[in-house]
This record gives structure tokens, sequence and C-alpha cells, in this order.
């Protein structure tokens, strides 16, 4: 995710990165280009603009779109930030989870205490690359009682790692070092941790419906198309950058909603997951020392 200062304007006009629309949409702009060039010169120099003008018609069907390029947006956006939200609640769960321990925990049990550092972080940078379809072992810490490379093959590695903390939590009760009403406190934490990646797989493995989607990139291709015969006897050879332009903006929309709608990949307009990662990772080392 870019980190950017929403007040400077120039900055933001002027900038192009990798993944900016008007990059992923240039083939198509200029293949347009010139199919809108030989419309307007078979008409205006061969036919001499023997067609009527359709503006009004253009224009209702355009308003059509709009709608329907609001609505698309608004439920990209949505999943994007239902995504940052169950990030925020892990990052709550993380540290409270973690606070708790360290005040159950005596601070001369060193091992018990990195244990639970290292099964909560780990829980967070698995997540993130869960949801990205993989794991990367070099993020992830091991230890004695935690065999990495067991984990790491595991087909639903924050499934096991979740196990591994709850197991944990079964031994200080064995031990009796907490009580069961502590116990059930932890249980209602270690549960959240499985709602929130259940939640992010929600959004990770749903996308919006095929023929919806479909549907939509369909209308605009067809609109664009048709545009240059309904606005040349009006706008003349102005018709090329016109059409260009209203294009540019249709398809545009529709791009960044592809991206935002699944929030956890490495895209520009992603979500941060790898700083929140760390972010938690900072956290939970700073609390259970």
């Amino acid at each position: 995710m870019i980190s950017y200062n929403p007040k400077e304007w120039f900055s933001i006009i002027f900038q192009f990165h990798r993944s900016d629309t008007l990059r992923t949409l240039m083939p198509a702009i200029l293949g347009l280009a010139v199919l809108s060039g030989v419309i307007c010169f078979v008409e205006i120099e061969l036919i001499d603009l023997a067609y009527t003008s359709t503006m009004a018609m253009h224009s209702l069907v355009g308003f059509v779109i709009s709608m329907l390029l609001v609505f698309r947006t608004n439920t990209a956006y949505e999943r994007w930030w239902e995504g940052r939200r169950q990030w925020g609640a892990l990052v709550n769960v993380s540290r409270n989870l973690a606070m708790r321990l360290a005040v159950t925990i005596p601070a001369d049990d060193i091992a018990a205490r990195y244990y639970f550092r290292i099964l909560i972080t780990n829980y967070a940078f698995a997540l993130k690359e869960h949801l990205r379809n993989g794991a990367q072992r070099s993020e992830m810490e091991g230890h004695a009682h935690f065999d990495l490379d067991a984990v790491l093959a595991q087909a639903h590695v924050p499934n096991a790692i979740a196990q591994r903390i709850y197991a944990a939590l079964l031994r200080l009760r064995a031990d009796g070092r907490i009580s069961e009403q502590q116990l059930i406190s932890f249980d209602t934490l270690h549960k959240e941790f499985t709602d929130i990646t259940g939640a992010c797989e929600r959004i990770r493995k749903t996308p919006i419906p095929y023929s919806y989607s479909s549907f939509i990139k369909k209308f605009i291709f067809l609109y664009v198309l048709s545009l240059p015969f309904g606005i040349i006897s009006d706008f003349g050879y102005v018709t090329i950058p016109v059409t260009i332009f209203v294009f540019y903006i249709l398809a545009s929309l529709e791009l960044i909603a592809e991206e935002i709608e699944d929030p956890f990949g490495s895209d520009t307009n992603d979500l941060p997951t790898d700083q929140i990662a760390r972010s938690i990772q900072a956290s939970v080392r700073e609390i259970l020392v």
C-alpha cells in the first residue's frame, strides 16, 4: 500500500506508479484512438456526416453505467474496509492476549513468555501469507516446542498455530498456573483469532459474482464503441479525445474496483498487512519481554 499525504494535490496528480490505471489501459486507449480516428475520417471525409446526433441517448446510457459503477466501487470498497477492520481486530486481540499472559506468567519464566510471544507473532505473519497462498519461513520464529517445518507443512498454517496456542493455554491450566475462570477468558480471546481468519477468508474467496462483473465490462465496451457514432456530428474530430477520456474514466473505475475487492495481496492499493504484522510483532515483543 502506498503511504501518501492526501493534501498534496500536485504531487499526486503528476505521479504515476506501476499500478496506475493509465499505464494499464494504454494499449486499449491507443487502439480506441485509432478506431475513433478511422470512424471520424470515414464519416467526415467520405460519408460527409450523414448521421444524426444521438447525444441524448448516450447521455442516458452513460448515466446508467455511472450508477452501476458507483455500486461496483462501493461494494469493492466495503470489502477493502472490512478487511482492514479484521486486521485491526487482529492487532487488538494479539495485544490483549499478550497483556493478559504478561501479568499471568511470572517475569522470571522467560521460556513460557518467549513461547507465547513467538506463537502470537507467528500467527499474524502466517495469516498474512495464508491470504496470499503461501508462507514465508524467514518471517517466522521457531522454538523447542514449536516445530516450524511441521507447522509450515500444514495446509492451513494459521489453524496449526492457533491449535498450539490453545494447547499451551491448557498446559498452563493443567500446571495450576491459571484458574478455570482465567482459562475461559483466554478461550474467548483465542476464539477471536479463528473468527478473524474466517472473515478474511470469506472476503478472499468470495469474489463479485461473475455475471455482474462480466455485464459491466461488456456494457462499458459496447458503450464506448458506439460513442463515436453518436457524438461525431456535434464534435467532429474532437470525438477522438472525448471517446478516449470517457473510456479512461469508466474503465479506470472498474479496474480500481477489481484491485481493491481482494485487499490482501501485494498490489499498491492493497492493505498494508506486512506493516500490520510487523506492528503486532513489535507490540507483543514489548509486552512479553
